[in-house]
């Protein structure tokens, strides 16, 4: 590294996050285990090189992940790119903050000299070539100078939530010492390698609760980003009016900056927001963002009757720690709940004398999963068909039959009838959310992520309802805290801050002014 002054030092470090900085971040004796600030102020002072630091995460990477059994696979070029963030840091030519940072990606990720896997045994089987491309998100992390130290295992093609994967096992929730408890899903393995400090942040996809499920579980940060906030191109599909890609970290302030480098349109996902955005703009947060901040607490989401007496008294604590950094918390009866925003859904779409919405249609999955192949270069309805068996064992909305599926694959999943009758309602929908919440002058709701920690991974769930889906219907930002651990040392819960489409940045700023004030994170122990 450089030899800086301290001044120098802190004049490249103010200027590589575009905020001031009057003093030195904390010294950490484990570079993984603090902020991105804290590692790249290490950078700057001389502790470390990222060079150092890559390998340190792949040791930890290869060593706890028999325990783990949350990698997928790992990079062949993530010692060779910390090198070279290594050399632009020596010339004060680092590309941003994300520069030099290990991170994951899910296994439905492409990712260039990579096998695709989808987490799937027969999808592996299938398709064991390395792919030559990298999906979308992964290419603009690197963009942005991150060190992709590979995959993360998820649920098979990102369906469950117990992360529970055919080809690599059950991965562990690294808080229980018994092995039993799951991690959630199906983003499980970006959880629990964020979780432990193996990588700073993590991809992971979310339809129905599949960041917030394993963010709560495993007691770290998860967002789902404001549907089309984020292009999807190159990752294997799921439902292409749900899906929303977004950040696993430790710290909001982390999920914060790699979402502000993934985020942005794309014309190769014709669902993807359009308007233009500005780079920085989702990373300016505030500690003192709660201060007069109008939260309302949205009971009908805390079903108060189900919840043990713990979860409910870690949900109030938070509530009060909201309180005490100086935000306005009220309740809030919003006039779309999730009790009855499908029916709201499917009302508005009678009104207009429209089709039945529907968010899961045949239709628009399998033109996805068409143009994901489409994109690979080779024959893609050879390979949509030579796949069709195992992705169908989960998508089972599919046709069996390949002359059936034959007729879909071409339809463009922007004009599928289902889709664009759904999107119609959410607009409508949304819309009636958006006028209550405006005439009550708040900034965001708030209630628990989920009203249970983790169960056992073979064991179902409570039969407690959940706000999961509710958030993807109607493509709403949603940021998720961890609210501290429980008296058997598992993550509790976690509290949800949520918002009108397109206020990520605010819920990012909320979230993380509750979390620097509540300081709830707890990392697990060292995996054995």
């Amino acid at each position: 590294m450089r030899s800086l002054s301290r001044r120098q030092a802190l004049c490249e470090l103010g200027a590589l996050f575009a905020v001031p900085f009057i003093r030195w971040p904390e010294r950490l004796s484990d570079p993984l285990a603090g902020t991105i600030v804290e590692y790249q102020a290490g950078r700057a002072r001389g502790d470390w090189s990222a060079e150092e630091v890559t390998k340190e995460a792949l040791r930890r990477a290869n060593w706890w992940n028999g325990t783990l059994h949350a990698v997928d696979e790992l990079s062949q070029t993530a010692v060779n790119d910390a090198i070279a963030s290594d050399v632009r840091a020596r010339r004060g030519a680092l590309r941003g903050p994300l520069d030099g940072v290990p991170v994951f990606a899910k296994a439905i990720y492409d990712m260039n000299g990579l096998p695709t896997t989808a987490s799937n045994a027969e999808w592996a089987r299938l398709f064991p070539e390395v792919v030559h491309r990298d999906a979308i998100e992964v290419a603009r992390m690197r963009a942005a100078g991150a060190v992709v130290l590979g995959k993360t295992v998820a649920d098979d093609f990102a369906y469950h939530g117990n992360g529970t994967s055919s080809r690599s096992g059950q991965v562990r929730n690294p808080y229980d010492p018994t092995g039993t408890k799951t991690p959630g899903g199906s983003s499980a393995g970006s959880a629990v390698s964020v979780a432990c400090g193996i990588a700073f942040a993590a991809l992971g996809t979310d339809d129905g609760g599949s960041n917030r499920i394993p963010a709560q579980f495993c007691g770290i940060v998860g967002m789902k980003p404001t549907f089309g906030l984020v292009p999807r191109t190159g990752v294997i599909p799921t439902w292409p009016y749900l899906d929303t890609h977004g950040p696993l970290a430790r710290h909001v302030a982390d999920a914060a900056l790699l979402l502000d480098a993934i985020a942005g349109p794309d014309a190769s996902d014709g669902l993807a927001l359009v308007a233009p955005r500005k780079r920085g703009t989702l990373a300016h947060l505030r500690d003192d963002a709660l201060v007069h901040a109008r939260l309302g607490l949205v009971e009908a989401h805390v079903p108060r009757a189900q919840m043990s007496a713990e979860s409910l008294s870690v949900f109030d604590r938070a509530v009060a720690d909201l309180k005490s950094a100086g935000a306005v918390v009220e309740s809030y009866a919003p006039p779309v709940t999730r009790a009855n925003v499908r029916d709201l859904f499917a009302q508005a779409a009678k009104e207009r004398a429209d089709i039945k919405p529907d968010p899961n249609s045949p239709a628009a999955t399998a033109n996805a999963l068409y143009r994901y192949f489409l994109a690979h270069g080779g024959d893609p309805r050879r390979d949509v068909e030579r796949g069709l068996a195992a992705y169908r064992a989960f998508y089972d909305v599919l046709p069996k039959d390949w002359a059936e599926m034959s007729k879909l694959i071409t339809e463009p999943y922007e004009e599928d009838p289902a889709g664009v009758s759904f999107a119609r309602s959410r607009a409508a929908v949304t819309a009636q959310l958006v006028g209550s919440f405006r005439a009550a002058k708040l900034d965001a709701m708030i209630y628990p992520t989920m009203p249970f920690p983790a169960p056992r991974a073979v064991d179902p769930w409570p039969d407690i309802r959940t706000t999961l889906g509710y958030g993807n219907w109607l493509g709403l930002p949603e940021v998720s805290v961890p609210t501290g651990l429980g008296h058997d040392g598992m993550p509790a819960g976690n509290i949800s801050f949520m918002g009108l489409p397109g206020s990520d940045a605010l819920m990012l700023a909320l979230a993380n002014a509750y979390e620097r004030t509540s300081k709830r994170f707890v990392a697990p122990p060292t995996p054995r």
